[in-house]
């Protein structure tokens, strides 16, 4: 009887894949601005960056690598949050140093961590994974460990965004000549 209760469990609390749908969530930022995911990409795809710990040397060279081809990630209108479970203070001070152009997201109650299931075992810290997250909430890229360091594999998954189409235009005087 508690052997499918442990499936189910382990089912359901499952890392999210390329082509399912992403868990929506709605964050405050180290600034105060408000993120919802389902509302972001509207606008484009957003790279969701989980790191265990501010001023580490790993977490140091992910995020540094993410503000330093950024403006590739804006060409594509696209979005950054970089996650973690570490304290708004701390991150803010993090995000200072590395003079990010993105939002950093104090998660240390682990809801975000923990819709993704990207918690590391025992430690109050989230695993090294990125999700790059297309329209409908969509995951196009799945990155995790080292992989995960390099921002390349979730900047070329990003979609480039058509930009809308202008009216076509009409002279006032069609047909009068």
């Amino acid at each position: 009887m508690l052997i499918p209760l442990l499936v189910a469990g382990l089912v359901s609390a499952a890392i999210p894949q390329v082509g399912e749908v992403a868990p929506d969530f709605t964050v405050k930022d180290t600034t105060g601005a408000v993120h919802t995911l389902s509302e972001m990409v509207k606008q484009g795809p957003v790279i969701v960056a989980f790191f265990p710990k501010a001023f580490t040397s790993g977490c140091t060279k992910e995020l540094t690598a993410y503000k330093d081809r950024y403006t590739e990630v804006e060409k594509l209108q696209g979005q950054v949050l970089a996650i973690s479970m570490d304290d708004a203070e701390t991150l803010t001070r993090f995000k200072t140093e590395l003079k990010a152009p993105f939002p950093f997201i104090p998660d240390p109650e682990g809801k975000v961590v923990g819709a993704y299931d990207v918690k590391m075992p025992v430690l109050s810290l989230a695993k090294r994974y990125t999700f790059t997250v297309g329209e409908g909430r969509k995951i196009l890229k799945v990155d995790s460990g080292g992989d995960a360091v390099d921002p390349t594999g979730a900047i070329t998954a990003c979609p480039l965004r058509k930009p809308a189409a202008a009216p076509a235009f009409i002279p006032s005087d069609a047909g009068t000549k």
